[in-house]
């Protein structure tokens, strides 16, 4: 009776295990070297050297036991740490935490990542001790790196190759000035290392032609946003910012849904700068009684990854009583679905290459 629990025991062991090889994992080691693209004139004393550092990731490799794995060609997703030496005393160096997925083309030897978190900066600007600095205003920033790299595993047993090209992006969004932000444009090389050896075969049950022919009716949303900005005059004040939105979208297919909407700004930093513009500088013709809000219309796209969304949006004001930065707008994020219903969005709003304000949002879609 014994042996026979213990081999009931050791059947349940064994196939819990084997219900948990959905996926496995690996990690790569990344240096990388090169340029600060020279995007903004006033940082243009700020570009010195050739700056380098390392990226180290962990990934989780899918297989397809979902389906949204399938309609992405079985990506990866993991978390990233970057270390980047800016060659710069004025600059200081960068320590980056982030989340990040990989995406697989010409039979999964290029890989396309993309990966957004928060960034440490050493050495910001300070009126005191280093006014130089107009790249980075606040210790902590937002932070994007993309990598595009050949990639090629199990060369050497678990090890790997890969090299390419990334990108990788600071900015403080505009929480506090200045906020001119950098752009490094690098070549890297490194190696990939797979923790688990075994063989997980890919899954192929998903029709997708016909799973891409999906519909369902059009889809009302509400949003409320906020954040804290300051303008680009140093030490104007931080002030709050609320958005709030309300637009209509149609799924189209499976991973897409076409948006249209308006959102109204509720932007207090306006407030400070029409006052002081017109007290400041009275050749501009700021009377100071203009008003703070603003309205747009936006046109957009939402991308559907699992439980978590990408969203692009395009918008233009159509009540613009103050000029500031221009009359169109940009709006690109992401959102996390807690339900079918409720949803919570991180968003970056800007104009063109200039960011206004990182927006904490949550919504309901109906």
């Amino acid at each position: 009776m014994k042996l026979l629990y213990s081999c009931v025991l050791l059947f349940c062991f064994n196939f819990i295990l084997a219900q948990d090889k959905t996926h496995s994992s690996y990690v790569d080691v990344n240096y990388f070297r090169g340029n600060i693209a020279l995007h903004n004139t006033e940082i243009l004393h700020l570009i010195q050297g050739h700056p380098e550092g390392t990226i180290i990731s962990w990934n989780k490799k899918t297989y397809g036991f979902k389906d949204w794995e399938q309609r992405f060609n079985y990506p990866d997703y993991g978390v990233s740490f970057a270390f980047q030496n800016l060659k710069n005393d004025v600059l200081g160096n960068n320590y980056g935490l982030y989340a990040h997925y990989n995406f697989y083309f010409l039979k999964r030897n290029l890989m396309f990542r993309i990966g957004q978190g928060l960034a440490y900066n050493t050495h910001p600007f300070n009126r005191d001790t280093n006014v130089k600095n107009v790249a980075f205003g606040t210790k902590f920033m937002s932070s994007t790196y993309v990598m595009l790299n050949f990639k090629k595993e199990h060369i050497f047993d678990r090890i790997g190759l890969q090299t390419g090209f990334s990108l990788i992006h600071y900015s403080n969004a505009n929480v506090k000035s200045p906020n001119n932000g950098t752009n490094s444009i690098t070549f890297n090389v490194g190696l990939n290392y797979n923790l688990d050896n075994n063989n997980i075969e890919y899954q192929h049950t998903l029709y997708k032609k016909a799973d891409q022919r999906f519909s369902e009716p059009i889809k009302y949303n509400l949003v409320f946003r906020g954040g804290i900005n300051e303008s680009d005059y140093i030490d104007s004040g931080q002030f709050a910012m609320y958005v709030a939105s309300a637009y209509a979208d149609k799924r189209i297919s499976k991973t897409s849904a076409l948006q249209i909407g308006v959102d109204v700004f509720f932007s207090n930093f306006l407030k400070e700068l029409i006052y002081y513009e017109s007290v400041a500088f009275p050749e501009k013709g700021v009377s100071g009684n203009e008003d703070y809000k603003r309205v747009g219309i936006f046109a957009g796209h939402e991308l559907f990854i699992s439980k978590t969304s990408l969203i692009t949006q395009y918008g233009y004001y159509v009540y613009y009583p103050f000029e500031f930065e221009g009359r169109t707008y940009i709006r690109i994020g992401l959102k996390r679905y807690f339900s079918e219903k409720w949803f919570g969005a991180l968003t970056l709003k800007s104009h063109g290459a200039r960011a206004e304000g990182v927006e904490f949002g949550i919504g309901v879609r109906l």
